[in-house]
């Protein structure tokens, strides 16, 4: 019984301790999922991974059109080519949509791998952006994953916002 009263008296000076050392906490969040949305970086990134993967979408766009072309052909002469011809030019199409799966599958692998390179440069950018407006603004704490709920006063997003988007 002794060890409970303790504890309880010890729990009640502890938080009698954090709740005067809060007191003179300065306290930030940010909110990174909306600055991950709303960085101009964030939009930058999706242009140069657009400008840089484009050609290579767009020839598998011209070996979609190709396979269709081929599978159209194959249709309509169907009925007046040998077996032997119709089982060639359906041999050719089958190795066409392998190559074409295949080029396409590379693709996702390629744009995702940088997709991860460029979300990690953006994240030491936030982070340093973060980290300078926590300096500048004299804050002791500021937090910005694993958080249930953060009131409106301690939000510092829009401010790291502003100095990402002046760089």
């Amino acid at each position: 019984m002794s060890n409970i009263l303790k504890n309880l008296v010890l729990a009640s000076l502890m938080t009698v301790a954090l709740s005067a050392q809060s007191a003179e906490l300065k306290v930030g969040y940010v909110q990174v999922d909306k600055i991950l949305q709303e960085a101009p970086q964030t939009a930058e990134s999706g242009k140069k991974l657009e400008r840089e993967f484009s050609p290579r979408s767009q020839e598998l766009d011209r070996m979609a059109k190709q396979i269709k072309e081929l599978e159209g052909v194959l249709d309509k002469d169907g009925l007046t080519i040998t077996e032997a011809e119709r089982r060639n030019k359906e041999r050719d199409i089958q190795n066409i949509k392998v190559e074409f799966q295949r080029k396409q599958r590379e693709l996702r692998e390629d744009i995702n791998l940088r997709k991860n390179e460029e979300l990690g440069s953006l994240q030491d950018r936030i982070n340093k952006a973060v980290q300078s407006v926590a300096k500048a603004e004299s804050y002791d704490l500021v937090m910005y994953s694993g958080v249930a709920y953060a009131a409106d006063k301690i939000d510092i997003t829009d401010k790291v916002l502003k100095l990402l988007g002046k760089k």
